[in-house]
């Protein structure tokens, strides 16, 4: 499985799970973020996560079934 690399912006120190699920097409709105979290397993550094807004940092791992996601 290859990683797919999510750069923040320069003047940004996180970025939130919600904000990650839409810019990579997993969801099309924010709204959609809390069902699909309800409805699937997204793990953040090995662990299940549920909470839209949890805070990801450059070095966090973001699976969800066949994809995975590094913060940059």
């Amino acid at each position: 499985m290859a990683k797919e690399v999510i750069k923040i912006r320069d003047d940004e120190e996180y970025i939130t799970l919600n904000v990650l699920l839409k810019i990579t097409d997993l969801i099309s709105t924010g709204g959609m973020a809390k069902i699909f979290l309800a409805e699937n397993v997204v793990y953040v550094n090995e662990e299940a996560e549920n909470r839209r807004g949890r805070k990801l940092y450059r070095g966090d791992v973001i699976r969800f079934k066949n994809r995975e996601f590094i913060i940059e």
